[in-house]
C-alpha cells in the first residue's frame, strides 16, 4: 500500500471516529407527548380511523392519509398536495413520519402543535373542503360507530368534538416514528452499520455546515420548546438562473403567516428523516431528486460548490437515515349502513 493510501485510509478511521464522538444523536423509540393529550391505546386506534377516513374531506375523497400516506414516505410524491375537486395548493405535503419531533407545523410553522395542525387541513378549502369543524362534528355524529370510539378513547367525556378528534390525530400520529435507521445504529456503536461512503457523507455534511441547521435526532434543528420553531431563510444566496427555473423565492413562507418583511422566505427547518424517499423536494416540490437538492442546498444556502463525489457521499449519507417504518394496516371505518353518510 503506497503512502498516500495509508493516509487516506488513517484520515478515513479517524473521520470514523470523529463522528462517533460528536454531537449525532439517535432518534428515540418514543416521540414527546403533551401533558393534556396523553397517548392511549383507544385514542391511537380512533386517530388512526380519523386519519384514514376521507369522510372528513367535503367530497368524502380526501383523507388525511391523501395527501400523508403512511404507506410511503408519509407524503404524496407530488410536487403540490392534492384536495377536493383535485385543486392544487402551492406546497409540496411535508411526511408525517417523525413529524412528532417538530416544535411546530406546516413549511410556515403556523401551527404550535399536532393537534393544531389535525384541524388545518380538514376545514381549508383548497385540501378537504369541509366548511367547519361544526359541520365535521354533525358528520361525525351521523356516523354510528364512531359514538362508542370516541367514549373509548375518552373516559371522561366521550364527545364527539374538534378538541378530541384532533386529540385522537395526533395521538395517532405520534406512533408514526421510525427510529433504528443504518445511522441509528452507526452512532450506537454499529460501526459496520454503514458504508464507508455513508460515513464520508457524514462528515462532509457536518463540514461543509449542513448542521448549522439540521441537527438534533431529527435533523430538523436543536430541541425547542413545543410552539416556539427553528426557522431559517431559503434561500440565503439568490441566483437569478436557479429562481427562474425552480421559483423558490416566489412564496414567502413564514412572512405569509405574519406579515413581516424580516420573514420573507423564513421557514421551518424540516427533518431529514426519510428524505430519501419524499421526493420532489423543498417546499413548493420544483426539485426532483436527491443529489439536485443536495447541490442547491450546498450553493444557495453554504455557498459553496460541492464535488461530484462531495455530494454523492452526502447522499449516500442522506439515504443512511431512513428508519424502521411501524407496520401500517388500513382499519375497517365504521359504516352507515342502508344510507350515504
Amino acid at each position: 500500500m503506497n503512502l498516500t493510501k495509508i493516509l487516506a485510509a488513517i484520515a478515513f478511521i479517524t473521520s470514523a471516529n470523529m463522528a462517533l464522538a460528536g454531537s449525532w444523536e439517535a432518534l428515540p423509540n418514543k416521540a414527546p407527548e403533551p401533558a393534556d393529550n396523553p397517548t392511549t391505546p383507544a385514542k391511537v386506534k380512533l386517530g388512526k380511523i380519523l386519519f384514514m377516513d376521507p369522510r372528513l374531506s367535503s367530497t368524502g375523497t380526501v383523507s388525511c392519509n391523501s395527501c400523508h400516506n403512511v404507506m410511503l414516505g408519509g407524503e404524496d410524491n407530488r410536487p403540490v398536495a392534492m384536495g377536493v375537486n383535485g385543486q392544487t395548493g402551492g406546497r409540496s405535503a411535508p411526511t408525517v413520519w417523525n413529524a412528532a419531533f417538530n416544535s411546530v407545523q406546516f413549511w410556515d410553522g403556523r401551527a404550535p402543535s399536532l393537534e393544531a395542525q389535525a384541524a388545518g387541513p380538514v376545514t381549508n378549502p383548497i385540501e378537504m373542503g369541509m366548511k367547519d369543524w361544526d359541520a365535521v362534528v354533525k358528520r361525525l355524529k351521523a356516523i354510528p360507530g364512531y359514538s362508542n370510539l370516541f367514549k373509548k378513547a375518552f373516559v371522561l367525556d366521550g364527545a364527539i368534538s374538534k378538541d378530541n378528534a384532533t386529540k385522537a390525530i395526533a395521538a395517532y400520529e405520534r406512533t408514526l416514528i421510525t427510529p433504528g435507521s443504518a445511522y441509528d445504529k452507526y452512532i450506537k456503536g454499529n460501526k459496520k452499520a454503514m458504508t464507508e461512503e455513508q460515513i464520508r457523507g457524514m462528515n462532509k455534511f457536518a463540514e461543509v455546515g449542513c448542521t448549522n441547521c439540521h441537527s438534533g435526532a431529527a435533523f430538523n434543528g436543536p430541541e425547542m420548546p413545543e410552539g416556539t420553531g427553528f426557522f431559517m431563510k431559503f434561500p440565503v444566496h439568490k441566483d437569478k438562473k436557479t429562481e427562474i427555473k425552480y421559483a423558490l423565492t416566489r412564496d414567502k413562507g413564514l412572512a405569509e403567516v405574519t406579515g413581516k418583511k424580516t420573514d420573507d422566505n423564513m421557514w421551518k427547518v424540516p427533518t431529514l428523516r426519510n428524505v430519501a424517499l419524499t421526493a420532489p423536494y423543498f417546499h413548493n416540490g420544483k426539485v426532483k431528486t436527491l443529489d439536485k437538492a443536495v447541490d442547491l442546498m450546498a450553493r444557495l444556502q453554504l455557498g459553496k460548490k460541492l464535488s461530484k463525489k462531495e455530494s454523492s457521499d452526502i447522499v449516500a449519507f442522506l439515504n443512511a437515515l431512513s428508519g424502521r417504518f411501524p407496520r401500517q394496516t388500513f382499519p375497517t371505518l365504521p359504516g352507515t349502513p342502508g344510507r350515504a353518510f
